[in-house]
């Protein structure tokens, strides 16, 4: 199973738009996913005693990582980086275990034109540093205002072609590197 993170908390947000097609995509091909919205992180995560004591309102989060075979980070930039609610959360999650050798690939959107570029290159270097497997194919989102019509679909089926392609790729990277089989039997 893979688990897709939801990286802003902002209510109705083009992340979980995006999200919707990541998980569409996926689902297409035959592989399992849940997803973590960071937007229904329990209030009490974000208490100060939390960092020493979990509340057990989060350990669905924090499960839905450990269980994950691969990581699919969905993230916006804002203000030239990734949501800070998204570092707290990878803050509050269990160390090393969370992302030791756990393969993770990254799609950024942003409505500038380098879609998120700088955001996903900072969470490469924090995943890196926790130990995770990259994935280097990454997907950006250029201008997520434009691109996107009224139901939240991409008006150009290339950039759903350019998500279809990563998830194959990344499907194939997990596969190999976890020693288990995603996709459902055809």
């Amino acid at each position: 199973m893979l688990t897709i993170i939801s990286g802003t908390n902002r209510p109705a947000s083009n992340t979980g738009k995006i999200v919707r097609q990541v998980e569409s995509v996926y689902r297409n091909l035959g592989v399992k996913t849940q997803t973590l919205d960071l937007a229904k992180l329990p209030r009490e995560i974000f208490d100060a005693s939390s960092y020493q004591e979990k509340p057990g309102s989060f350990a669905p989060f924090a499960q839905g990582v450990l269980d994950a075979s691969g990581l699919v980070v969905v993230t916006p930039e804002y203000n030239g980086s990734f949501p800070g609610v998204l570092k707290y959360f990878i803050d509050m999650l269990k160390f090393p275990e969370s992302f030791e050798r756990r393969p993770v690939c990254f799609v950024g959107l942003a409505a500038g034109m380098w879609g998120a570029m700088r955001s996903v290159e900072q969470l490469q270097q924090i995943f890196g540093y926790r130990n995770a497997h990259l994935f280097p194919e990454r997907v950006f989102i250029p201008k997520v205002f434009e691109v996107l019509d009224d139901s939240g679909e991409f008006k150009d089926p290339e950039l759903l072609g350019r998500l279809k392609t990563q998830a194959s790729g990344f499907i194939e990277f997990v596969e190999k590197v976890k020693s288990v089989r995603l996709r459902s039997a055809e």
